[in-house]
């Protein structure tokens, strides 16, 4: 049977409808909108300080008319003195909106770098407490996008809404109460026009929002594509695949190019009709002010010419507000789907603890029990089977099988990246479930075969497994498994800075890193995965000597395809279809000639497996 894991970019390749490539519906956006509120109510100083350099110059903003008004009415009635008077205070106000203003920029930058700032960090504190099957079962460059692209969107937004929001809910409700105080007939025509805009705004928006949320997940697909790419170019390059990579990569290019221009087009034909409602609730003010203003002197209905003048200010003023909410709705709109979608990671369960049990790493002996052990990545899909195992104490156990067996599934529940469905796992005695997952992992060392190093020294890899240990125990650990011969070579020995994955170094060199690190850890068990199958036969030898002595006295696990570097294990396991199908060591299975003696006669008979 083989091995299954979920493939979250098989969704995504073309002829498919995976999650990416359907319409989205809207979610949940009033509790979206609460959260996000949240994270910008964490820094109350800023919002705070914005609010009242906001409502300042919300009040600016609303003298100037008045100030124009009484300044009209100067020219007319022939008051020279109060005009200057009126115009002197005209240029105040506007010097003091100007400085306002720029305050009201920085004080912006400071509440959107600082709310993304908490997000980003809560958002990554939450992706390092994930289990391992959320990282297998998502896009890895989906993920990335969610930390880059979603935040930046919301910053954007943050920064440029939040005092837009404030402005609008003050200023509209100043120029209401001043507009009812000049004239209730044209604050009525006024209303009637935002009543309008309203109706408009909800029937546009109401299409909007869903192209919104797929352009950001099909963004989110593209960057898994471009980083899916680069970490595969190698592999592209060797088997010519570039043409497939740049269909694939158009399949989907072209998919974001389709949903992005509905999404301006809904975005952009928003402004447009706002500010024709507008421009016609101007046309109507000034047609009925004019009316109202050749009404003789004492009528009730009488308004003066500069009167006219202020309203059509306030009128715009009010109005603008609600036009510039149109206009900025479609980077709201993108700004609450990469909330959405970050909120999304946020409420992800994380990987719990485990139980309580009394569990030292330090004395933990290394016992381990398998007992009728059954386990799924996928449900209906089982990968063990009933599957038992004993390994006592200090015992040097070898698992082998054909791929796809189970032998790396082994390790995953061990390490408790997954946790069986049915059965137990115990070490010492204990079950696994009842032990802490942070003290069972520091009781176990692994090595994997795929090498993990980061961009740092070579000292700092090694240390990455005990990140107190002094240079001595560093060199130590290389020694140990020859990586000191090689380190010592370059210019900047333990200094040496590795790029990104250590690609400045070949793949046996990496691996010994790796080892080196296990060897530095201490562990009572020691699992390696297919561990030498990336280094030479000569390195491979050096590394088992090496072994025989890192070993000795402590539990060890080795899933090997190579079957010559087990031959002194303890005891060799052989899984096939998920169980253990044969047990013993090496002499005595290849005298039985089952299972194990076939795989054997494969590797050095030439035999067909």
């Amino acid at each position: 049977m083989a091995e299954q894991k979920p493939n979250a970019m098989q969704a995504m390749r073309p002829g498919r409808r995976g999650p990416m490539m359907q319409v989205e519906k809207p979610k949940n956006m009033k509790a979206t909108l609460k959260k996000l509120i949240g994270y910008i109510g964490r820094n109350r100083r800023n919002f705070f300080t914005l609010l009242g350099v906001t409502l300042s110059i919300t009040a600016a903003n609303l003298l100037a008319p008045a100030l124009q008004q009484r300044a009209i009415d100067a020219i007319e009635a022939s008051l020279p003195q109060k005009l200057l008077l009126m115009l002197g205070l005209m240029v105040l106000t506007y010097l003091m909106n100007a400085g306002l203003t720029y305050l009201q920029g920085i004080f912006s930058a400071k509440l959107a770098q600082g709310t993304v700032r908490t997000m980003r960090k809560d958002l990554f504190a939450r992706l390092v407490r994930l289990p391992i099957r959320y990282t297998d079962t998502h896009n890895h460059g989906d993920i990335m996008s969610r930390m880059t692209n979603d935040v930046e969107n919301i910053s954007n937004s943050v920064s440029t809404s939040i005092a837009s929001l404030c402005s609008s809910v003050l200023m509209v409700s100043g120029c209401f109460i001043i507009m009812i105080c000049y004239s209730p007939l044209l604050a009525l025509v006024s209303t009637l026009t935002i009543g309008l805009t309203l109706l408009a705004s909800t029937f546009i928006t109401k299409f909007m929002r869903k192209f919104f949320v797929r352009q950001q997940r099909i963004l989110g697909a593209v960057n898994g594509q471009v980083e899916e790419m680069v970490s595969g170019y190698r592999t592209v390059m060797a088997y010519n695949r570039q043409e497939r990579a740049v269909d694939t990569f158009n399949h989907t290019s072209d998919q974001l190019k389709k949903t992005a221009i509905y999404a301006n087009i809904f975005g952009g034909f928003m402004g447009p009709v706002m500010n024709f409602i507008s421009n016609v609730g101007f046309l109507l003010i000034a047609i009925i002010g004019g009316y109202l203003a050749s009404l003789p002197q004492d009528h009730l209905l009488y308004i003066t010419v500069g009167t006219i003048q202020a309203f059509i200010l306030y009128s715009k003023q009010f109005s603008r507000p609600i036009n510039e909410i149109a206009n900025q709705y479609a980077a709201i709109q993108t700004a609450i789907a990469g909330a959405e979608r970050i909120f999304e990671v946020m409420d992800s369960p994380i990987e719990d603890e485990g139980g309580n049990a009394p569990y030292n790493p330090k004395t933990v002996k290394g016992a381990l029990s398998f007992q009728d052990v059954h386990f799924a990545y996928e449900p209906k899909k089982p990968v063990l089977q009933g599957f038992n195992l004993e390994v006592e104490a200090g015992q040097k156990i070898a698992i082998v099988g054909a791929t796809g067996s189970g032998k790396t599934t082994v390790v995953n529940l061990l390490t408790r990246f997954y946790d069986i469905d049915r059965g137990s796992i115990t070490i010492d005695g204990t079950p696994l479930t009842a032990i802490p997952r942070g003290k069972l992992r520091e009781s176990l060392a692994i090595v994997l075969q795929d090498t993990v190093l980061f961009s740092d020294t070579i000292a700092r890899n090694i240390s990455y497994s005990k990140p107190d240990a002094t240079m001595e125990e560093i060199e130590a650990a290389a020694k140990a498994t020859g990586a000191d011969k090689f380190i010592r070579k370059l210019k900047d020995g333990y200094d040496t800075l590795l790029t990104e994955g250590g690609s400045n170094l070949s793949q046996g060199q990496r691996q010994l890193l790796n080892i080196a690190r296990a060897v530095l850890a201490d562990p009572s068990i020691l699992i390696l995965d297919e561990a030498t199958s990336s280094v030479d036969t000569r390195t491979e030898m050096h590394i088992q000597s090496a072994m025989v002595a890192l070993m000795k006295n402590r539990t060890s696990l080795i899933i090997a395809h190579r079957l010559s570097t087990i031959r002194d294990a303890d005891k060799i396991i052989v899984i096939d279809h998920g169980k253990v199908v044969e047990e013993g060591d090496h002499d005595t299975l290849l005298s039985q000639k089952g299972t194990y003696y076939n795989l054997y006669q494969s590797q050095f008979a030439g035999i067909a497996t």
